[in-house]
């Protein structure tokens, strides 16, 4: 992270979409909370988040390109993959304009990233998610990102990019603070516009990629006021449009100007961003098809979402069943056998961790009105509860356990009982994964401190509950190692989880060693096909 830069170079641009993320992830509830304008629909944290997480994965597919060589991506690499991933992930109407902001800087950013040219970004975002978006009204996150950008203006030549940025916070944040005041929706719920709130939150992150150091945290909710309480009658989902719409277009300048008239002409909060050929667009309607039908004679749309304010769900579809699991695996084996129990999987990549529209697809795809979900990964804590919440605005009861493994995972499935209470289904699950330690075997890939002690790049790694324990010299004693440390403090079964590449011998030989070693405690051995670690150890 850079401590004080006068450029954003690539790397920074990475940091602050990993620090974006991050924060919108921390607040995402907060702001679906707080989400009473246009809609009071409670998804504009939800969908932020899952724009940025679209732009962060662009950004880190540019990195992942010059992983061969030793250099790092240009500025205007990484800021128009950004912009790119923003722009094709883009959610909802709070998606779709932070989408056009993003837009907005990379346009700029290109060229340069020094103080200067920052202020112009700032600038050219706000002016172009305001020429975006049909009726832009005031109070809104239009707002906030005009204020940032003129905040941004007054700051002396000479100062640097950490000023400038700091600089946009701040009128961001004073912005932010004003709209209940600016729109009256806002003021008789008694909160802050929800977009502008996450504008606050990505521009923080800008600080922090920037200066090295995050600004102050501010409360999302006035302490006063209950998420979306006072919400009045008048602005309930219903009294509005039936239906959003929202797709990718392929289609040149003409046809798309076309277009914003036609669907200005069936609805309202129209927002149409993008250019150079693809376009995100996005209208609330009564009549869908004729919004999905003006795309097609604009050009090629696809990616096509519709989604009922009421009922949540356009599409007609046969009755779901009652209950189902879903599973994040890191190798196919494990698949099969998740599949084999009845749960729809979610297949996890070495290096290529699933998006959060992965797991509400896989969501959809059970079939079910209750899904339990096991996203069996620590760092997919924010993807997974993204996912779940944009599943719960689609008619879906989903209950989020936060597994951190997969062999947790495995202990969670096989206490899965459809029949009883949905609650003591989830509760039972719980319990069983948070009883049952975790581990694996990695290999090192270059010198490096850990907890215990240095390693050298070729050492076998033993990792218990994420951390290095055991440092070794080949896979069969390091994972006696790590069974021994676990089964020091008790067990009744232990779960293997044997890579692709690793022989059968290695579960006998630690089948061997439990059984010598540890009376009255099971072993279980499964196949995990190809997945990042060669073996996965669970103690239950």
């Amino acid at each position: 992270m850079p401590q004080t830069a006068d450029d954003l170079d690539a790397v920074a641009v990475r940091t602050w979409c990993s620090l974006a993320l991050d924060a919108l992830g921390r607040e995402r509830e907060a702001i679906d909370a707080i989400n009473v304008y246009p809609v009071a629909d409670g998804d504009t944290g939800t969908n932020l988040y899952l724009t940025v997480e679209s732009a962060a994965a662009a950004v880190e597919a540019v990195f992942a390109a010059h992983e061969t060589g030793t250099s790092v991506p240009s500025t205007a690499d990484a800021v128009r993959a950004m912009a790119h991933g923003a722009l094709i992930g883009a959610r909802g109407n709070s998606g779709t304009i932070l989408a056009q902001l993003l837009r907005g800087m990379a346009g700029v950013l290109a060229e340069g990233a020094g103080a200067g040219r920052l202020r112009l970004a700032l600038s050219s975002a706000a002016t172009s998610a305001r020429e975006a978006v049909a009726h832009p009204v005031e109070g809104t996150v239009l707002t906030v990102a005009a204020e940032a950008a003129a905040a941004a203006a007054r700051v002396a030549d000479g100062a640097g990019a950490p000023a400038v940025v700091r600089a946009a916070y701040e009128g961001a944040r004073t912005a932010l603070d004003a709209t209940p005041g600016q729109l009256a929706v806002l003021g008789r719920a008694g909160v802050v516009d929800a977009g502008g709130r996450g504008l606050v939150a990505v521009l923080g992150a800008l600080v922090e990629a920037v200066s090295g150091r995050a600004p102050e945290r501010v409360p999302t909710l006035p302490p006063a006021h209950v998420a979306g309480a006072d919400c009045p009658a008048g602005d309930d989902p219903q009294d509005g449009p039936a239906f959003e719409v929202i797709y990718l277009l392929e289609a040149d300048d003409e046809a798309v100007e076309r277009l914003r008239v036609r669907l200005d002409g069936l609805g309202d909060s129209l927002v149409v961003v993008g250019g150079d050929g693809l376009w995100n667009v996005h209208v609330h309607v009564d009549d869908a098809g004729a919004a999905v039908e003006a795309g097609v004679e604009a050009g090629r749309p696809y990616r096509i979402r519709i989604t009922h304010f009421a009922a949540d769900r356009v599409h007609a579809r046969p009755e779901p069943a009652q209950r189902a699991v879903v599973v994040v695996v890191p190798g196919d084996g494990l698949g099969g056998l998740c599949a084999e129990a009845g749960a729809t999987t979610v297949l996890a990549r070495p290096g290529e961790p699933p998006a959060s529209g992965e797991l509400v697809d896989a969501i959809r795809r059970a079939h079910a009105r209750e899904v339990v979900l096991l996203p069996n990964d620590g760092d997919l804590r924010h993807t997974a509860a993204a996912a779940a919440e944009q599943a719960r605005t689609e008619g879906i009861r989903v209950a989020l356990i936060p597994t951190r493994a997969a062999v947790q995972g495995i202990a969670a499935l096989a206490v899965h009982e459809p029949d009883r209470s949905f609650d003591e289904d989830v509760v039972a699950m719980t319990a069983a994964a948070g009883a049952t330690r975790y581990a694996e075997l990695a290999v090192a890939e270059r010198q490096s401190w850990t907890m215990a002690g240095i390693c050298q790049t070729g050492d076998i790694l033993g990792l218990i509950d994420g951390d290095v324990a055991v440092i070794g010299e080949d896979v069969p004693e390091t994972a006696r190692k790590v069974l021994d440390r676990m089964l020091a403090a008790g067990g009744e079964l232990v779960t293997l989880v044997l890579g692709e590449d690793v022989p059968g011998t290695l579960a006998d030989a630690l089948e061997e060693h439990v059984r010598e070693g540890y009376l009255a405690v099971d072993t279980v051995v499964y196949r995990g096909g190809h997945q990042c670690a060669p073996l996965l150890i669970g103690v239950e």
